[in-house]
Formats: structure tokens, C-alpha cells, sequence
């Protein structure tokens, strides 16, 4: 379990983020990987079909967006976490440990997505103990990403606990977004800046770069008070806006090329 004095650093949070620059702007190696670098870049390759509902997506409508959100991302590490036999304290600490932590993700560079109805079953509003369930159509979207995901942490927001946890994490992410849009880990590395291949929220007060192609969607984030226990799939505790979970606009650095009935295409250059 994480010691809470653990900490690399002491301190007011600004002195402290100051010095972990520093540390992080050297070769010594965090959690065993060398730098410099403030950001720990985690290669996934994408081995099924993608899909992740936006956020005003309903159960008939299933519009997807083309990249995990930063909630996603942590979420994914979360599970990862479990599938690696931690305590249940450990990955509630871990979870915490990455309300700070800012994600940026790289797309592969093209990405098609399918238009497809599919027939499903939905709970019938009769209210007929007979027929629970009826006979229906759902709109959906799945993404076929060509290439290999990059998903980057900043190390600036955590301490060498986190930066253990989270290259201890990576090789047990298997999937990210709808169940079945599996991943499969290609390595780990970090750099010292990431350029306009990664997305990059639009808060006021920063500087962004101009990708080649793009476009603009609100992806969530974990919000100050996110935990476990307001997370958890098997909590009966709903999230709320901005204390739990919150979203920021987000440049996204793949752009709509070619569409048509069953189809949307993107591409990055």
C-alpha cells in the first residue's frame, strides 16, 4: 500500500511541481525508464475495432468518438491495476493519484469509421412481466485504426509512487473504451515534448499547436473528487459533473477526409 510520505517532494504544490521538472529534465531513470522527459509515452497497438459512445450518445444513438478520453485512458490503467493483483487500497490510491495527472493521446494516422444499425433487445415500456423485452434497432459506430495508439502521462503531476504504478500498469491494459476494443502494449518510453500528433485541450490561458488536420470534441477527465467508490461500475453512487467527472474541449489531431452512407474516414495528414 502507498506510503503517504512517500512523496519524492515537500512543500507548497507549486515548489514541488517546480522541482519535479527539474528532476524529470535529467537522464535519471524513473520507475527504471531513462529520460529526460516529463511525459511517459505508452505504445498500444489496436487489434479489434474501437468504439466509445460521446457523452450525449443515448442507447438508440451510439455515435462514437474517434480517440479514448483522458477518463478512459485512467480508467483502463485502473483495471489494469486489479488485473495485476493489487489491493483494493492500492488501486484506490492509484486512482487518486491520477485525478492530477494530465493524458494526452496520439491516433494512429488513419482511422475509418463504420455507420451500422444492428438489431438489439431493449426492456419494453409496457410493463408486461411476460415480455420483459422487445425486439428493436440501435444506431452504432466502430473505428478501424491503422497503426499504433500513443497514450502520454505527465509525470509533472505525480511522484515516482505514481510513475512505478503506472509502468507497472501498462503491459495489463488489454482494452480501452466499450468492452471488446482491445489493445495489446508495444513499449514504453519518455520525451520531453510531444508536438501537435497528440491531442491537446483548449484551456484558456494555454498555447496549442495547429495539426495538419483536425477536430474539436469535449472528452471527460476525471474530475477533483473522483474516487473509487463513486467510479466503480458496482457502486450505486452516480458521479456528478465537475466534482467527479469533467470535460474539456479538445483538439483532436485527425481530420474528416472522405465520407459517405456507411462511412466516415479520417486521417491525420
Amino acid at each position: 500500500m502507498r506510503d503517504a510520505g512517500r512523496s519524492n517532494a515537500v512543500g507548497a504544490p507549486e515548489a514541488r511541481r517546480e522541482a519535479r521538472l527539474v528532476e524529470l529534465g535529467t537522464a535519471k531513470p524513473v520507475a527504471g525508464v531513462p529520460g529526460p522527459g516529463r511525459w511517459l509515452v505508452v505504445d498500444y497497438g489496436a487489434t479489434a475495432l474501437f468504439s466509445l459512445k460521446i457523452s450525449l450518445a443515448t442507447s438508440s444513438v451510439g455515435k462514437t468518438l474517434i480517440v479514448p478520453t483522458p477518463y478512459a485512458v485512467k480508467m483502463a490503467y485502473v483495471d489494469g491495476g486489479f488485473r495485476a493483483g493489487w489491493a483494493d487500497a492500492d488501486c484506490r490510491a492509484f486512482l487518486r493519484a491520477l485525478v492530477d495527472v494530465e493524458v494526452r493521446v496520439a491516433p494512429p494516422g488513419d482511422a475509418v469509421v463504420t455507420h451500422t444499425f444492428v438489431k438489439v433487445r431493449q426492456e419494453s415500456r409496457q410493463g408486461d412481466p411476460l415480455r420483459p423485452y422487445i425486439a428493436s434497432i440501435a444506431y452504432r459506430e466502430v473505428v478501424h485504426h491503422r497503426g499504433m495508439w500513443q497514450w502520454a502521462f505527465d509525470l509533472a503531476g505525480g511522484d515516482d509512487w505514481l510513475a512505478g504504478r503506472l509502468v507497472e500498469a501498462a503491459p495489463h491494459v488489454s482494452y480501452v473504451g466499450k468492452r471488446g476494443s482491445f489493445i495489446q502494449f508495444g513499449g514504453i518510453a519518455r520525451r520531453v515534448e510531444l508536438g501537435s500528433g497528440f491531442t491537446q485541450p483548449l484551456d484558456a490561458g494555454r498555447q496549442w499547436a495547429i495539426p495538419l488536420r483536425a477536430h474539436i470534441a469535449p472528452l471527460d477527465d476525471f474530475g477533483p473528487e473522483a474516487s473509487l467508490e463513486v467510479l466503480s461500475s458496482f457502486t450505486e453512487t452516480s458521479p456528478r459533473r465537475e466534482r467527479h467527472r469533467r470535460f474539456v474541449q479538445t483538439v483532436i489531431p485527425i481530420g474528416l477526409v472522405n465520407s459517405g452512407p456507411g462511412f466516415s474516414e479520417y486521417r491525420a495528414r
